[in-house]
């Protein structure tokens, strides 16, 4: 019984059929793989095109825990995985790769097609409960109150962010009912927000094109910088790397982490000042407010003036040094202070789950259970963006239906 019907359970229902296994994956959902739609914006990162140094490099929480499970399904073997079942791959920026088609869907396809073909058979029942009994699986209960026996089972319940998903939390209630212990939970590539509002113009704005840097204020350095798209909301920051950063922010304390953000990354200071002295000298008699369109997008205007204290009105060639020099500061180091992290369910990525110490990591089998295997992100395994999460689940998997 494999419960959980994401990236990881399909992998192990593929995996383990192929194996000889009678197997059967579990779903409380009416479709399959329903985070793996979504991911990706809905294009799939499925993997990174690396080594496996370098996937448990980019693994913060137990990336070492990995080893035998990245050993047993690479990077590469998720990629031949898909390829040779009819499921072509492209690599872009930092590795990260991709179906062509720009489709996630052709992922979940190949998957379940792959399900499918291997004879694993897929039961559409919520899990209520797992039974153990002296150490040993014995079967599962589904809420209807029927119990089925069997002599293995992969949890492969996913973490607790996108609950709409099915991603509510159940696998770490089964694992703790066992005796697991569950390192608490907290999001990871998640939205930030900020002591600092935008206004409705600005309210999901998208910058593609920045740079940001992340000051601990606490330590006094720099913990991460990034360059990409941001985005901008009522709340505060979200974005690709805003998402990433969030990574790196540890114990997190209200106005412990600086976000400094570049809105002009490829110009420096000098020659954002050249630009801004030309701009000015052409809109002469024009207001602030309408020469800001040169430079910024408009919807990001009305902030940037508050921020800035000069009045919109007032006409280019009577601001003089001092003020030019707060419009450039402004523009190469817009300043956010952060207060928390968006709640859970708007995470990517649940950091926390069931401990490693408990997990044979050569097997994913469970030290304390005989017959309980686990695989995905309910296990306490957190990765940046690019593709790392998704192939941790998979390898997890691979090695769980062998184990």
């Amino acid at each position: 019984m494999i419960i959980g019907g994401g990236a990881a359970g399909l992998m192990a229902g593929i995996f383990s059929a192929q194996n000889g296994d009678d197997t059967y994956i579990i779903e409380k959902n009416s479709k399959v793989g329903r985070k793996l739609y979504i991911s990706g914006k809905g294009r799939c990162n499925v993997t990174n095109n690396c080594d496996v140094k370098t996937v448990i490099a980019n693994t913060p929480t137990n990336g070492k825990f990995l080893y035998s499970a990245l050993s047993a399904f690479s990077p590469a073997d998720t990629i031949y995985f898909f390829e040779k079942n009819g499921c072509p791959l492209k690599t872009e920026r930092g590795g990260r790769v991709f179906p062509v088609s720009d489709k996630a869907a052709d992922i979940v396809d190949t998957l379940y097609r792959m399900v499918k073909k291997s004879g694993c058979k897929v039961i559409n029942e919520t899990v209520s409960s797992i039974v153990a009994e002296n150490g040993t699986v014995k079967g599962v209960t589904f809420t209807t109150g029927e119990m089925v026996l069997c002599d293995k089972i992969i949890v492969a319940t996913g973490g607790k962010s996108y609950p709409l998903t099915g991603s509510d939390g159940d696998g770490y209630r089964f694992a703790e009912s066992l005796g697991h212990t569950i390192i608490p939970l907290r999001p990871s590539l998640v939205p930030l927000e900020t002591e600092e509002h935008f206004g409705y113009d600005a309210d999901g704005l998208l910058l593609k094109n920045v740079a940001i840097q992340v000051t601990d204020t606490i330590k006094n350095k720099c913990v991460y910088t990034d360059f990409g798209e941001l985005e901008l909301k009522r709340y505060g920051l979200s974005g690709a790397i805003i998402r990433s950063a969030s990574a790196h922010m540890k114990n997190m304390e209200r106005g412990r982490y600086i976000v400094k953000i570049d809105l002009k990354p490829a110009l420096s200071e000098e020659v954002l000042d050249h630009r801004l002295v030309r701009e000015l000298s052409l809109a002469n008699a024009g207001t602030y407010y309408v020469m800001l369109k040169t430079l910024l997008p408009t919807a990001l205007i009305e902030d940037f003036v508050k921020l800035s204290g000069i009045s919109p009105e007032k006409r280019c060639s009577e601001i003089n040094k001092a003020e030019r020099k707060k419009i450039l500061g402004l523009m190469k180091c817009l300043t956010r202070t952060v207060t928390d992290f968006r709640p859970l369910e708007e995470a990517i990525v649940t950091s926390g789950g069931v401990s490693v110490k408990e997990i044979d990591p050569k097997t994913m089998q469970s030290k304390l259970v005989k017959g309980l295997y686990f695989a995905g992100e309910v296990i306490d395994i957190d990765c940046y963006t690019g593709g790392f999460n998704i192939q941790s689940a998979f390898s997890t998997a691979v090695l769980a239906s062998k184990g």
